[in-house]
């Protein structure tokens, strides 16, 4: 006689075998190496797209920075009837000169560094703006009168 409940032997689940059980546990060496080289490739693809952006991005930040100190030279100028002079010029946009008598400052809360931690290079009078002053970056290199300066003029090797 049949017992109602029994299953019948071929419908009974058997415990995997232990060699079985250690095939399916992880990942074979051929899967992991063909993730890898998946990997790999998005990696050369995008990062020479994102390095790029970051130092054009650092390209438009000294700009913009070149931008406000513009803004903040002209608001001492029209204070003062003089631009700052001297490579140190900068400095009396934060402090009042002493021959500023008209001194509305302060014009900027500080004076940052560019992109790339150098100091931005003022000169008053200008060698390039005769009538006015110099205000540059030296660029990713780091050097002075090189071909990625980042300046107030318009030359033909600048990015402006």
């Amino acid at each position: 006689m049949k017992h109602p409940f029994r299953r019948p032997p071929s419908a009974v689940r058997r415990p995997p075998s232990p060699a079985h059980a250690r095939r399916r546990a992880g990942f074979t060496l051929v899967e992991l190496l063909l993730v890898l080289v998946i990997l790999g490739t998005l990696a050369a693809i995008v990062y020479p797209k994102l390095a790029g952006r970051s130092e054009q991005a650092r390209i438009t930040a000294a700009k913009t920075q070149i931008a406000a100190f513009s803004t903040a030279l002209d608001a001492f100028e029209v204070d003062n009837g003089y631009y700052p002079k001297g490579r140190t010029g900068l400095e009396d946009l934060i402090t009042q000169p002493r021959d500023a008598v008209n001194w509305k400052g302060p014009y900027l809360k500080d004076i940052p560094k560019d992109p790339w931690g150098n100091d931005y290079i003022y000169e008053y009078p200008g060698k390039h703006n005769v009538n006015g002053y110099d205000l540059y970056s030296m660029g990713p290199d780091g050097r002075e009168n090189t071909e990625d300066d980042i300046t107030n003029w318009q030359t033909s090797g600048s990015r402006r």
